[in-house]
């Protein structure tokens, strides 16, 4: 295993506190971008792609999610920052507990969103893996737009959902099929409650990848957690409710609102 070198995107904004946001498997920066000019009010951002995706160059070499999370904080210290708050989607989620877990230094809250502490099942992400190395990534496009998407927001924002979408094909495929066997590993169920750090976790009411109670689970599990459900949304709750999602970061990581609580069921 070894860390891959990741490539984050600075937004000048603020002078507020630095956030770092992650991106879910098969996109690119572009998942904040209806997101970011509001929370660019509140703080420095750092947007980082995942290998093989957006900016960050492809890999050859296997990793896991834990040595995402030390390649966001090794991209971050990079960009300057050696404390920062993060929030990341689905694949992100999962490396905000790894960040939580590994780096509860330089994390000063993160967030999970549309993720749990397991996601998906071992051989439902080896299969996908094999998947692509024969077929590539563009023939997850149909699949993954009847995922990602709640009904009716792509005939609403079909720049948003068609730039996402073009990411996904132009995805390196071996890049996206390590990351498939590094999800497929990937499990903190158990370690949750040793997570100190802050924990907002927000998931979309219609998503079908992340059901209500794994997303819940986490709020409820680490030491410090609130979770919340945001109506209408499916698994990319940043592209599809930014005002809500940017709000909600806001509120959780300037201290507005107190852990230990659940709403929107």
């Amino acid at each position: 295993m070894t860390i891959p070198r990741l490539t984050g995107v600075r937004v000048e904004g603020s002078s507020g506190p630095a956030l770092v946001l992650g991106q879910s498997l098969g996109t690119s920066t572009i998942l904040w971008s209806r997101a970011v000019p509001l929370l660019k009010e509140h703080f420095t951002i750092l947007s980082v792609d995942l290998p093989g995706h957006g900016d960050s160059p492809a890999t050859t070499e296997p990793f896991t999610v834990a040595e995402l999370a030390d390649a966001v904080v090794a991209t971050a210290a990079d960009a300057g920052f050696e404390h920062f708050f993060y929030a990341g989607v689905s694949l992100g989620g999962q490396v905000a507990l790894e960040l939580a877990l590994r780096h509860p230094d330089a994390v000063d809250g993160a967030s999970i969103i549309c993720s749990s502490a397991k996601v998906g099942s071992e051989e439902a992400w080896r299969d996908r893996a094999a998947m692509v190395r024969v077929q590539g990534t563009p023939a997850l496009v149909a699949g993954s737009a009847e995922r990602w998407f709640a009904p009716g927001f792509i005939d609403a924002q079909p720049d948003a959902a068609g730039a996402l979408l073009r990411a996904l094909a132009f995805a390196d495929d071996e890049s996206y099929a390590l990351c498939c066997e590094a999800l497929a590993v990937s499990d903190i169920r158990t370690k949750l409650a040793e997570i100190s750090v802050p924990i907002l976790a927000l998931w979309g009411e219609l998503d079908p990848v992340i059901a209500t109670d794994e997303a819940r689970s986490v709020a409820e599990n680490v030491q410090h957690g609130r979770g919340v459900q945001i109506a209408g949304v499916a698994h990319l709750a940043p592209i599809e409710s930014p005002q809500v999602v940017a709000t909600e970061l806001i509120d959780f990581f300037s201290g507005k609102h107190h852990t230990d609580a659940t709403k929107g069921e």
